[in-house]
């Protein structure tokens, strides 16, 4: 009697073995694009924080006009006590600008991973970091920077208020 061999026998465990691989495959690609996707909307939602806090300092500046004119805007790197202006008491131009810095400087703390903010006359205002914030003093554009680490890089926006 002869045998015959049938040699495709073992074949659909190997479509099996094959087909675990790929899924397996698929499943770390499917995995590492979420992770990529919740990385990038965290960095995205720094940046939306930032752009709210630099429009709000934005929005200072401007309600306090004689302000900004008189140049009580230009140099604001480190806050200074604030006075107790309240709707009693009326602040000078110069106690509302210290003011609205020393409340903004504390929120982009708050609200950012080692937030620190300046606002300040610049020539060139897409420059600097929290350490050295680079204003020049130079120009008529007031620079509202904001800085921010993340995941360990060192982030910044700007904003320029043109009183």
């Amino acid at each position: 009697m002869h045998l015959k061999r049938n040699p495709s026998r073992g074949f659909a465990l190997m479509e099996a073995l094959v087909s675990v691989v790929i899924l397996s495959v698929a499943a770390l690609g499917y995995a590492a694009l979420q992770l990529r996707g919740l990385s990038a909307n965290s960095s995205a939602a720094w940046r939306s924080k930032a752009t709210v806090l630099a429009y709000e300092a934005a929005d200072r500046v401007r309600a306090n006009l004689p302000g900004a004119t008189a140049g009580l805007y230009n140099n604001l790197i480190t806050p200074t006590a604030t006075s107790a202006c309240t709707l009693i008491t009326v602040c000078s131009t110069a106690q509302m600008a210290a003011r609205d810095f020393a409340q903004w400087r504390t929120t982009v703390l708050g609200a950012l991973p080692s937030g620190s903010g300046v606002i300040c006359l610049d020539s060139t205002a897409d420059d600097g970091t929290a350490a050295a914030p680079a204003c020049d003093g130079v120009g008529s554009q007031i620079a509202i920077k904001v800085f921010w680490t993340e995941r360990g890089t060192a982030s910044r926006f700007v904003n320029v208020v043109r009183p």
